[in-house]
């Protein structure tokens, strides 16, 4: 019997010798394998005539599975900022090892000789893609050299906006003189045709600026209603203390309490934690301001002696009798 053997590829151990590498599973097995590591090669050899240069993410430290080599691969080249596509797996794909584990790997599972040579990089290849690279490098700080470039247009712009603004706050604004406007020969002219006929002025501009102006006149735009002096009361306007700076007369003696007294507080926090108690307690509606005598509390029971409860009830029947007996004799007299 053949001695056990491992395939990578099925999984699985066999007991037939080589006959393993040519059967219907293997075959197949080694077809989906390669055919999951074909797509990232032709994207990778897609990319030696025209290298692409892009910032460094994290994304670009991917890795891919060589199935040859047995071993993972950055797919991407990374050197500090700056990320080349594709650059690792073209780089380990043109390597001398790479070529010697894919001879391996295709004489041991005896895979399609017409597939090995889309899984290698000739080393003219690869000196094309060093070229491309470089390219791609220049016009990649061609294209940052503009994008910094149009940045600083921005903020030169936008600084430039900031000043002007602060510039007109500052800036006192000239306030032209009215009287300097209309002599001048020019505005006169200007705005002679904006100045209204005598027909189209309003009747007040040409009432006289007398104090006995007679309001109560027909035909004048404002109404009269009257003298608001009252006499021997100034005003703020002849000089008279305002109102609100008169003190009153209730309130000059300055004696006046404000607010309730501390008696007053005291029985209305009482009053706030009767409130609290249950309304129909015992003694609830008792008035504890009446005055009372020193007898009032009840003589019956003899509730407030000492003693079992039978002894007062004898007691005061015994007195009740002896009550009766004197009553009735001094009735008699």
């Amino acid at each position: 019997m053949a001695p056990a053997q491992r395939c990578a590829l099925c999984r699985q151990t066999f007991f037939c010798g080589r006959g393993h590498v040519y059967s219907r599973k293997h075959q197949r097995e080694l077809k989906v394998a390669l055919d999951r590591l074909l797509p990232q090669v032709e994207a990778a050899r897609k990319a030696i005539r025209t290298a692409q240069v892009e910032r460094y993410v994290p994304e670009h430290d991917r890795c891919c599975w060589c199935l040859c080599c047995r071993c993972e691969v950055r797919k991407h080249l990374s050197h500090g900022n700056l990320t080349v596509l594709h650059g690792g797996l073209l780089e380990h794909l043109a390597s001398p090892e790479h070529k010697k584990a894919t001879n391996r790997f295709w004489w041991e599972n005896k895979a399609e000789v017409h597939m090995k040579e889309k899984f290698l990089v000739s080393p003219q290849d690869y000196a094309q893609f060093k070229k491309s690279m470089v390219k791609g490098l220049d016009s990649y700080e061609e294209k940052e050299d503009e994008v910094i470039k149009e940045m600083a247009a921005q903020i030169r712009e936008v600084e430039h906006s900031r000043q002007e603004v602060v510039r007109s706050i500052l800036e006192p604004q000239a306030v032209p003189d009215p009287e300097e406007s209309s002599s001048a020969p020019g505005n006169w002219k200007g705005t002679n045709s904006q100045v209204p006929s005598t027909s189209q002025r309003p009747s007040y501009l040409e009432l006289p600026l007398t104090q006995g102006l007679d309001w109560m006149e027909t035909g004048q735009p404002l109404t009269f209603i009257g003298h608001q002096d009252t006499p021997g009361v100034g005003n703020i306007h002849s000089g008279a203390t305002p109102p609100w700076m008169v003190q009153d007369e209730e309130y000059s003696s300055g004696n006046q309490q404000i607010g309730p007294s501390y008696e007053e507080f005291l029985k209305e926090k009482e009053k706030q934690k009767l409130k609290k108690l249950p309304p129909d307690r015992v003694g609830a509606n008792f008035d504890h301001s009446s005055s009372t005598s020193a007898g009032w509390l009840p003589s019956f029971g003899r509730v407030w002696n000492n003693g079992r409860r039978w002894q007062s009830r004898h007691q005061f029947k015994t007195e009740d009798v002896a009550r009766n007996k004197q009553q009735s004799q001094e009735g008699r007299k």
